[in-house]
């Protein structure tokens, strides 16, 4: 935390130094084009849809582009003073995000429009939750004084996703009122691609044969889980930072899926498998599939510029889960 404030305060310095420049501009950036800055992957693309053929020629970041995930991410003294200088700053606000606050006290535009997707989501956001066999981190209970500590996975429920692309082109049609018609007809068309896959999600989970995943790592994917009515065990809750399993946990999610005769354990993008396959060794059967999700926490600049999409990755995830489920 003491990096991150030290960061904190030289882009502070920088900012000032800009600030008695001047900018001569229509926007902070000066080039009279909206400047937006998101923090992940899915806030980016969904920005990116709702542009469509961008008419106002918007110049939009994604903070988190280099496969660092949203709980590990410190950010550089660019990041603040691109934060600091755009019209419009779309970030998760969670525990994760504790940074963001101080960052924000930074800016030199008065005028910013800043979205918590948290905050939009209001009573439909989780609270973080600790599930039976379920491993708790050492500091679990440290901040207990603080308040409930929420779900961060938001956008890996295709609801969410549709509720909070509404909210984000609606503020982007303020940002940007001449060419508000253009936003809502691209965002209408999205939204509707949403509802449609969020249609086979259902049809998938309410045929499927198994009602259960089982993750032998963390578990990011409460919110997709949840709207469909699916049950699951993990090792780790999703903001976990543990990597061992321990040996009870193991066992646990052994007899689990000896127990539910489960075909598949699940684990999430870039992480070994070592404890699934520990899981599979411990089960009767010890020939399960080892499948993976992608929780969109480590997709990179490169992968979207290499045509990687929300919707194509949710598409993806599908299929995993029709292969998991039966």
């Amino acid at each position: 935390m003491k990096k991150i404030i030290a960061v904190i305060e030289a882009a502070a310095l920088l900012i000032g130094s800009l600030a008695s420049c001047g900018t001569g501009g229509k926007t902070p950036s000066g080039s009279g084009k909206p400047h937006i800055v998101t923090t992940i992957f899915p806030e980016y693309d969904w920005v990116i849809n709702i542009l469509g053929d961008d008419p106002a020629g918007a110049d939009v970041t994604m903070l988190l582009d280099n496969g660092v995930d949203l709980h590990s991410f410190q950010p550089t003294a660019a990041d603040i003073l691109s934060i600091a200088t755009c019209d419009m700053f779309i970030y998760v606000g969670g525990e994760s995000d504790k940074w963001v606050e101080d960052a924000l006290k930074k800016s030199t535009n008065k005028d910013m429009v800043i979205i918590d997707l948290l905050e939009v989501l209001g009573d439909a956001a989780k609270e973080e939750e600790m599930t039976e066999g379920m491993q708790e981190e050492e500091h679990e209970h440290e901040h207990e004084d603080e308040g409930p500590e929420y779900d961060e996975h938001v956008w890996l429920s295709l609801k969410n996703a549709a509720v909070l692309t509404e909210s984000i082109s609606q503020a982007i049609q303020k940002l940007d009122p001449a060419n508000a018609e253009i936003y809502r007809k691209n965002t209408a068309a999205y939204i509707e691609k949403l509802d449609a896959l969020d249609a086979q999600y259902k049809s998938a989970a309410d045929s499927a044969r198994f009602k259960t995943l089982l993750f032998g790592d963390r578990f990011p994917f409460r919110y997709l889980t949840d709207d469909y009515g699916l049950k699951y065990y993990a090792a780790f809750s999703g903001c976990s930072a543990e990597t061992e399993a321990s040996f009870e946990t193991i066992s646990f999610l052994a007899q689990k899926m000896d127990e539910l005769s489960l075909p598949a354990v699940m684990t999430i993008e870039k992480t070994d498998h070592r404890i699934a396959e520990t899981i599979v060794r411990s089960t009767t059967a010890k020939d399960q599939k080892i499948l993976t999700l992608d929780s969109m926490q480590s997709v990179t600049a490169k992968d979207a510029a290499g045509g990687a999409t929300y919707l194509s990755i949710m598409e993806n995830n599908l299929s995993v889960l029709k292969d998991a489920l039966n």
